[in-house]
């Protein structure tokens, strides 16, 4: 018996896990919109009679977020408080028959590619001439960029490719006229991603075209900055570099996950690369883009990691001082090549590891910030919180990076998504502080 009236036509969608599923939930959104029906994003209260999950599969944790929240909506439905019910995403793609076994009350279950069926079940058409049309879930100022889809490296602990499938590039005429949409939406940063940026090209062109796409996008008229998120270290294309330090408006930053340092724990993983060219390529990015900020991720406890190999990736973070670092503990998944592997480091242990790693992290980030004081930068900012308006360097994504906090008095106005420029008067280990310049 239901116990709240519901609007027909009105779809509540939930996003879970990475950017690059939110870019998904927006094309979606934007699909729907065009047919009519009435959208919304993760609505507190909705009154929707339907609901979409879009679902990560990434690693344990997201996968019990998912589940949790497809058990949550199924209630839900079961109490008469929704009416249709419907799942997609890495989850979805890689445990559908199991889903479909354990949650029945799912109305249907799509995969990662699976929008033209999805758009059917719901009686929609699928609009192939809505190119580079979303509804952004984001601030209208900065949007997730997909270029490409899927993976082709085969790294050991990684069931990305078994979720999305082989790398396939967007063409890069597309691109553009998404870009210019966006800016007419009021964009003003594309953060670039994909599973591998530096892959780009080699699909459709038979060739690395990273370098040329990022002078087409910084042709663009309007877009203030770009960024890139997720480079992979091997056969890094190093003119990418050379079209970074020469456009304004392509930000001195770059995401390139290295997972780890050590020899024998690269070659497990299967890497494609050694602890030595990791070193050289993190000077050579240095060297060509005086200034960048660096952003990398790792991985603490993969299976045959001994304490030799810990102390060496310690020395590495220690040495290497990146801007910006995050580290996961190892997840044992299923389909994996590492899933053949007996998982010998204990849970704790990988804790502590990864523990240990970002107290490193921390001392560096915090010495880091404090050579900023003084300086003044150009500023993005998000929102305003807490008291304080919040924003962004070029050297900070979204979400994941350090922020600024400018204090908000009477005499202040800083409208979201306005740059300006902020002289830093404090630091702590995550974030600075600092004053606007009138």
């Amino acid at each position: 018996m239901k116990v709240r009236t519901l609007k027909q036509n009105k779809v509540n969608v939930i996003t879970l896990g990475c950017s690059k599923n939110l870019v998904d939930s927006e094309v979606l959104m934007g699909q729907l919109k065009a047919n009519d029906f009435v959208v919304t994003h993760e609505a507190k209260k909705s009154d929707a009679n339907i609901v979409i999950i879009n679902t990560c599969g990434f690693i344990d944790n997201a996968k019990q977020e998912s589940i949790d929240t497809i058990l949550r909506y199924a209630d839900e439905k079961e109490a008469g408080k929704l009416e249709k019910l419907y799942v997609t995403g890495c989850l979805s793609q890689r445990y559908k028959d199991e889903l479909e076994q354990e949650i029945p009350q799912v109305d249907a279950y799509f995969g990662t590619l699976e929008l033209p069926q999805m758009l059917k079940v719901l009686e929609a058409d699928y609009k192939k001439e809505l190119v580079g049309e979303r509804l952004l879930t984001t601030p209208k100022h900065y949007a997730y960029f997909k270029i490409a889809e899927g993976c082709n490296r085969p790294c050991s602990f990684c069931a990305i490719p078994l979720m999305r499938g082989k790398h396939v590039d967007r063409p890069m005429e597309d691109l553009v006229t998404e870009a210019k949409r966006l800016v007419n939406m009021g964009t003003k940063e594309l953060i670039l991603i994909a599973q591998d940026l530096t892959y780009y090209g080699l699909q459709a062109y038979g060739e690395r075209k990273l370098p040329e796409l990022l002078e087409r996008l910084s042709d663009v008229a309007g877009v203030d900055w770009i960024r890139l998120q997720y480079a992979y270290p091997s056969q890094f294309p190093l003119a990418a570099l050379d079209v970074m330090r020469e456009r304004e408006n392509i930000c001195r930053y770059l995401d390139m996950p290295l997972q780890h340092i050590s020899d024998n724990m690269l070659k497990t993983m299967r890497r494609g690369i050694t602890g030595r060219r990791t070193k050289e390529l993190v000077r050579e990015i240095r060297d060509r883009v005086p200034g960048i900020a660096l952003r990398t991720t790792l991985i603490a406890g993969h299976p045959g990691e001994t304490e030799a190999d810990f102390e060496e990736l310690c020395e590495f973070v220690q040495e290497s001082k990146f801007e910006r670092l995050g580290i996961f503990t190892y997840s044992h998944e299923e389909n994996t090549h590492s899933h053949t592997l007996v998982d010998d480091v204990p849970a704790e242990v990988k804790q502590e590891r990864a523990d240990r790693i970002m107290e490193i992290q921390q001392q560096i980030s915090l010495d880091y910030n404090e050579s900023r004081v003084g300086q003044t930068y150009k500023v993005l900012f998000d929102r305003l919180e807490g008291g304080y308006y919040v924003g962004r360097t070029e050297f900070d994504s979204p979400e994941v990076d350090n922020e600024v906090l400018v204090l908000a008095t009477n005499d202040l106005h800083i409208p979201q998504g306005s740059f300006a420029n902020v002289h830093i008067t404090g630091a702590s280990d995550f974030d600075l502080y600092g004053e606007v310049v009138r």
